[in-house]
C-alpha cells in the first residue's frame, strides 16, 4: 500500500512484514524541508507510531540526497513575509518529528541514501541504525548560514561521536563521506549504493519479526537514561520491565525456550 504519489512524503508499505518505509519525495529539490514536507513527515509519523501493524520504520529518500534539511528558497520568502513562522517550525514540526523517531514504541533504520544535512542529518541520527550509501555523507551544515544546531542534534551527535569532535563537525561544518562516518560513528554501516535500500529492509524485517514492545522500551530506556542520573534510570527500567514482562510477547518467549521451540512475536 502507498501514499497519495503527489506528497512530499511517500509512505509504503512492505506487504506483510510490518515494515513501513517513509521516503522524502521532493527530489527536485534534495528533499529540502519546506512547510508542505515537514506537515507530511509529521502526520505520517504520527500514523506509523500509533498503527500496531507497523512494527519497524525505515525512513530514506528519493533521488540523489537523502534529506538536505530547511528549504532555503522558503526559508529567505519568509524572511520577508512572516520571520516568526522560521522560528516556531522549531516547535511545531522539527521537535516533535526528532522525538517520534527517537522514541515512538518501534526501532526506526535510517537509509541514507545521499547527502543528509542540516535537519535531515539529525533526523537519521534520531533513528536506531543508519544504513549509508557509499555516496552519502553527512553535513552539520548549520553554522555555514549563522544558525544554531536544532532537531535534536545537540543531543544525538555528542551521544555518537563525542562532545569534543561534535563541537569540530557543528563549527566547521562539512561533508562527512560514509566511510568516515563509519570510523567517527555516525553509520552503523556503509553499503554500495544499489545495495541500500535491501539491505535496509533486510534488517527492518529482522526486527519486525522481533519484540516489538521489547524494542521500544529500550529505545524509551535507553534516551531517559542519556539525561538522568542512575536512580531515575533504575526506576524508569523497572516500569518498563513490568510493562515488557507483562506482554504476550514475553509469555511466547518462555513457552518457545522450554518446549525448545523458536518464538513467534505478535508486537503485543
Amino acid at each position: 500500500m502507498s501514499s497519495d504519489a503527489s506528497s512530499p512524503v511517500q509512505v509504503d508499505h512492505d506487504a506483510g512484514s510490518g515494515v513501513a518505509v517513509l521516503r522524502f519525495h521532493r527530489p527536485e529539490a534534495m528533499n529540502s524541508l519546506d512547510v508542505a514536507t515537514k506537515d507530511a513527515l509529521l502526520e505520517a509519523l504520527r500514523t506509523v507510531a500509533g498503527d500496531p501493524e507497523v512494527r519497524c520504520v525505515v525512513l530514506t529518500g528519493t533521488g540523489r540526497a537523502f534529506c538536505v534539511g530547511q528549504d532555503l528558497k522558503e526559508h529567505v520568502q519568509l524572511l520577508g513575509e512572516d520571520a516568526e513562522a522560521l522560528w516556531r517550525t522549531v516547535a511545531e514540526h522539527y521537535n516533535p518529528v526528532v522525538e517520534l523517531l527517537a522514541t515512538m514504541d518501534k526501532p526506526v533504520v535510517a537509509a541514507v541514501n545521499g547527502v543528509a544535512a542540516g535537519a535531515g542529518a539529525a533526523f537519521a541520527f534520531a533513528c536506531d541504525l543508519r544504513y549509508v550509501a557509499a555516496s552519502a555523507g553527512f553535513n552539520l551544515a548549520f553554522t555555514g548560514i549563522a544558525l544554531s544546531c536544532d532537531s535534536g542534534t545537540s543531543w544525538s551527535l555528542p551521544r555518537l561521536v563525542g562532545t569534543a569532535r561534535a563541537k569540530e563537525l557543528l563549527l566547521f561544518p562539512r561533508t562527512v563521506p560514509a566511510e568516515e562516518a563509519l570510523s567517527l560513528g555516525l553509520a552503523t554501516e556503509v553499503v554500495p549504493d544499489e545495495e541500500l535500500l535491501p539491505r535496509a529492509l533486510d534488517v527492518a524485517r529482522q526486527l519486525a519479526a522481533g519484540p516489538t514492545l521489547a524494542y521500544g522500551a529500550v529505545r524509551r530506556a535507553v534516551a531517559f537514561s542519556a539525561g538522568h542520573g542512575l536512580a531515575d534510570s533504575l526506576e524508569v527500567e523497572e516500569t518498563l520491565m513490568t510493562r515488557t514482562g507483562t506482554s504476550t510477547d514475553h509469555r511466547a518467549a518462555v513457552d518457545a525456550f522450554l518446549a525448545k521451540e523458536k518464538p513467534v512475536f505478535t508486537g503485543r
